[in-house]
């Protein structure tokens, strides 16, 4: 009876090892449909949007950096004085414009009634002094000289009394609505000069596109910079892919939004969660750098499959291998796919 104890509890562990070894490494049949492929590169070339001398760059190679992140700047004095020079020219349409919608001043209006009066008596004056030269030349009591003078200071005083009151009317009624829509016309386009020269002077600053790794920094300070001169290349991190194929026989087993897991021999036994997010609609020839069980000369579908990295484990390039379930589910279009809980 000992011996059958002992029979039976290692009949147990046998057959609870297979159960678990079972669980653990599945079946042909369960395993699903398994890819290869790498950690896709993609790589960004950063260059200044304006032209000048590099004045510093913080990055270095290697290093993790955020979007938004200053990696760079220009010497931006020049670009300084270019803002400062628009503001200036911003302020004055501004004045002239307000002037204009101001009209005219009560004391200018007062002046030119206190002009218009004066014309006025002086040009009763010289009516007067005209009309009895007339009577005496009539007479032939006055030289005819006296009476080309008279006539002469009559019109001018009538001609003056008339520009006058012409400048006070014009006082009265302000300015043209053509002469307000030109000087505000005016304001626009220096506000847009101002605009133009801020824009400058904010890309003296070199910023980060996106989350990603500095793989080459080109330039140092000192170089001279342009927007058709990199200075640095930077490697994307988020989101992250691996570049997977996929033959034809297997393709109807494979559609997007369908989750995925993803393995590295990095990291023996760790899963990294992943969904198929693109299907290649054209077929090509097997790439040298793939290894699958098919024949080089068969033809293979790419397949994008974005993968979760929450401790940045996997490499830009990393050797992967894709393992897609039969009837695996796929993740959902709301939120983050990273955030949600899955199971293989």
């Amino acid at each position: 009876m000992r011996w059958g104890v002992i029979l039976a509890l290692l009949l147990l562990v046998v057959i609870a090892l297979f159960v678990i070894k079972t669980y653990e490494h599945p079946s042909a049949a369960q395993e699903g449909l398994t890819l290869y492929g790498n950690v896709d590169i993609r790589e960004v070339q950063l260059a200044f949007n304006d032209e000048g001398r590099i004045q510093n760059l913080s990055a270095l190679e290697g290093q993790a950096v955020r979007q938004g992140e200053v990696l760079g700047t220009l010497d931006d004095r020049r670009y300084r004085l270019a803002v400062d020079r628009a503001h200036a020219l911003v302020q004055e349409a501004d004045a002239h414009l307000n002037s204009l919608l101001a009209g005219s001043r009560h004391e200018d209006i007062a002046k030119l009634k206190a002009e218009v009066a004066s014309s006025k008596s002086t040009l009763q004056l010289r009516k007067s002094t005209y009309d009895r030269i007339v009577r005496l030349a009539r007479q032939k009591a006055s030289p005819p000289q006296d009476l080309d003078t008279a006539r002469a200071a009559y019109q001018a005083a009538t001609a003056q009394l008339q520009a006058l009151q012409a400048s006070l009317n014009l006082a009265l009624a302000g300015p043209r609505t053509e002469t307000i829509s030109a000087a505000r016309a005016t304001l626009n386009a220096a506000m847009a000069g101002e605009a133009l020269a801020q824009q400058q002077l904010t890309d003296t600053r070199l910023l980060a596109p996106a989350d990603g790794i500095i793989r080459t920094r080109i330039l140092e300070p000192g170089d001279m910079a342009s927007p058709q001169q990199p200075v640095y290349a930077l490697a994307l991190t988020r989101p992250l892919w691996v570049r997977a194929y996929v033959d034809e026989p297997n393709l109807g087993q494979v559609h997007p939004g369908q989750t995925a897991w993803v393995s590295s021999d990095s990291f023996p036994g760790k899963r990294f969660k992943a969904w198929v997010g693109y299907i290649s609609p054209t077929a090509e020839f097997t790439p040298k750098t793939v290894e699958t069980p098919q024949l080089r000369t068969s033809l293979v579908y790419q397949v994008r499959v974005f993968v979760c990295n929450p401790d940045n484990q996997l490499r830009l390039g990393m050797p992967t291998t894709v393992h897609i379930l039969p009837g695996a589910p796929s993740v959902s279009s709301h939120g983050d796919p990273c955030q949600q809980s899955a199971k293989p």
